[in-house]
């Protein structure tokens, strides 16, 4: 039973190698199949200690989601609220970019499949929460903001930027406009409503607001 247990190790380990360097080629369609012949193990074998796509991908970026939630523990503890949740939301934005296929991980909703507490979405979601409720609670952050708003910034500007000959420098580019906003002297005068007709509004948003 223990060279058993040991073999098993040692399958979970090269399957999830050969993942990590297969999602970061491919991103997160990368083939079920490859991953196993590259690996030396018959696909049952991965579906054994990977039953679904999701489970493989949530290993492959287990760690640098434990780094993302560790940074926003710390984060908390920063006197300023505002900075705290954009320094944070900055960093998820950047590894979105630099880990392909995690964006796509955090976007990759198969019907059949229910996400764990344990999902990176949940996960981030948990992480980072209390730092847009905290940035909320002190007005700095409008209150209509959430969560998953602040999840599909970060995912979309991952996508729209991955293909971009620097998308680390346009990820960030991206994100600050986000953030001031196209037009912060003029707040969203002109914008058009529900209803098509438009919005006048002419104040400006408060500075240090999303």
């Amino acid at each position: 039973m223990t060279g058993q247990r040991s073999d098993a190790r040692r399958n979970y380990q090269r399957i999830l190698a050969v993942a990590e360097a297969e999602v970061a080629a491919h991103g997160a369609e990368a083939s079920l199949e490859q991953i196993a012949r590259t690996a030396g193990v018959g696909s049952a074998t991965v579906r054994r200690h990977f039953p679904t796509r999701r489970a493989l991908l949530e290993a492959v970026f287990q760690e640098r989601i434990e780094g993302l939630c560790e940074r926003a523990h710390r984060l908390s503890a920063t006197e300023d609220g505002r900075t705290a949740l954009l320094e944070w939301l900055h960093a998820l934005v950047l590894y979105a970019v630099s880990a392909r296929g995690f964006a796509n991980t955090l976007s990759y909703e198969p019907p059949a499949e229910e996400p764990s507490p344990h999902s990176c979405g949940n996960r981030i979601a948990a992480a980072g929460t209390p730092l847009l409720q905290r940035a909320i609670r002190d007005k700095v952050v409008a209150p209509h903001v959430t969560f998953h708003d602040l999840l599909t910034l970060a995912v979309g500007i991952a996508l729209a930027t991955e293909r971009h000959k620097d998308p680390e420098t346009q990820a960030d580019r991206l994100f600050r406009l986000a953030v001031e906003g196209l037009s912060p002297e003029h707040g969203i005068a002109g914008v058009a409503g529900n209803s098509g007709s438009s919005v006048l509004v002419t104040e400006s948003l408060p500075n240090g607001r999303l």
